[in-house]
């Protein structure tokens, strides 16, 4: 391990400390959200992003996806629907539901900040009311925790706006790969790009282009911020860790941001197949990992308090096992019910999979990111030790205008040098 390594590790360590100490309290808003907020307002990428974002959305053909992803995304007075009217008894009544189902870990109560009740209901505004707020805007969330992929306010619009140009290009590939057919009706790959549609080959752009947008909708409620620049931590529930696999062995564990994204999906009535593809944002239903899936689509259920399997987001086999549906035309026969009993799989939920993984570049892009921001940051006034002035005032900015991507890249092609001009772009423009 490099000395710049160590010392990024150490960093990081000790700013996350600070924000744990802060954030000891997760059961109000985060202090910091505000003037998050303010400085996402103020980056240009955050704010092309939300433009990028918004004319995606309105892309839509289906007027419900549309118009329910315009409103969770764009609207500063939307409604949380999975927690209306949602008080103390219900929350109660909700978690021992989880509990009975296998689906919160018991352990995570002591040890989560808040406990389990903080970590599956994080701080809204006017919460308990019929129509609860968002603590933040969507558009001054991070996209992930401390230290995480794209994790500077402003960051989760950046990271969706990647996946969900991600996703519809995916769709595009598999659509010119198999999808395409000569004058005979047999299929060849096309040397030019093709339309969204194919004949008797159809890929849903809807799902493409909205599945994405709503994977994180729900980080803005799970990673606010502290005062010090640092993040609430994330409770990881879907199972209890240990015997997930229909009682077998098994890890359905997840991000909290994930389920609860699916919960605000069900309360708003969003078809059951996009939902679905919404779920496999973690893991594709293949391979073993269909209990997952079905475990994450269940604990949503349970949240926003509907019925998994009257809605079809899930089915019993004929063993009683819990599946996913049969959407579309999979139910010609009983896929379940043949050798190996396969999933009924939909390809939607293998490109959404696949267009949330750009967490493999910019997870590390971020660690790279901060060792450099640390390295120069005497150079422009800053100590790395003082956390929340060294947060507040220089990395937290620097990333959002900057992104941690672009200064990974800019290092790699001319050195340290090159990420110390670009920061001084800050420093010129007054916001350092």
């Amino acid at each position: 391990m490099s000395k710049a390594f160590a010392f990024a590790i150490s960093l990081v360590a000790a700013t996350s400390l600070a924000g744990s100490a802060a954030a000891a309290d997760q059961t109000v808003p985060g202090v910091g959200n505000a003037a998050a907020v303010a400085l996402a307002n103020q980056s240009p990428i955050v704010r092309s992003a939300r433009w990028f974002l918004s004319a995606r959305a309105a892309s839509m053909h289906s007027s419900l996806l549309r118009d329910a992803t315009i409103d969770a995304l764009d609207n500063p007075n939307t409604c949380v629907y999975h927690r209306a009217n949602v008080d103390d008894a219900k929350k109660a009544l909700i978690l021992q539901k989880l509990r009975a189902a296998g689906l919160v870990d018991p352990a995570d109560d002591a040890t989560f900040p808040g406990g389990l009740k903080a970590g599956v209901f994080p701080p809204l505004l006017r919460d308990g009311s019929a129509c609860p707020k968002l603590p933040q805007s969507f558009f001054s969330a991070p996209g992930s925790v401390f230290g995480g992929h794209h994790s500077f306010p402003g960051g989760l619009a950046v990271h969706e706006s990647f996946n969900d140009l991600s996703d519809t290009n995916l769709g595009a590939g598999y659509r010119r790969i198999y999808g395409h057919t000569n004058a005979e009706g047999l299929p060849e790959i096309s040397l030019f790009a093709q339309s969204n549609t194919e004949p008797g080959f159809f890929i849903d752009e809807d799902i493409l282009v909205g599945a994405p947008l709503w994977h994180d909708w729900a980080k803005p409620i799970v990673f606010q911020w502290n005062a010090d620049g640092t993040e609430f931590a994330e409770l990881n529930f879907g199972g209890n860790g240990l015997t997930d696999a229909a009682g077998q062995a098994g890890n359905s564990k997840t991000g909290a941001h994930h389920i609860l994204g699916l919960a605000e999906a069900m309360k708003r009535n969003l078809p059951a197949e996009f939902v679905i593809t919404q779920a496999s944002a973690h893991t594709n239903p293949t391979s073993g990992n269909e209990y997952k899936v079905v475990n994450w689509l269940i604990a949503a259920a349970i949240i926003a308090e509907v019925d998994p399997v009257a809605r079809g987001y899930v089915h019993h086999d004929a063993t009683g096992a819990p599946r996913l549906p049969a959407v579309r035309a999979l139910g010609s026969i009983d896929l379940n019910g043949a050798a190996g009993s396969p999933p009924n799989l939909l390809v939607e939920y293998t490109t959404h999979n696949l267009s949330d993984a750009d967490f493999t570049f910019t997870g590390p892009a971020v660690a790279e990111a901060q060792v450099l921001l640390a390295k120069i940051a005497p150079k422009f006034g800053y100590d790395p030790a003082d956390a929340a002035r060294y947060n507040t005032k220089f990395r937290n900015p620097a990333l959002s205008f900057l992104t941690g991507e672009r200064l990974t890249i800019l290092y790699s092609n001319g050195g340290i040098q090159a990420v110390e001009a670009e920061v001084n772009k800050l420093r010129k423009r007054g916001v350092l």
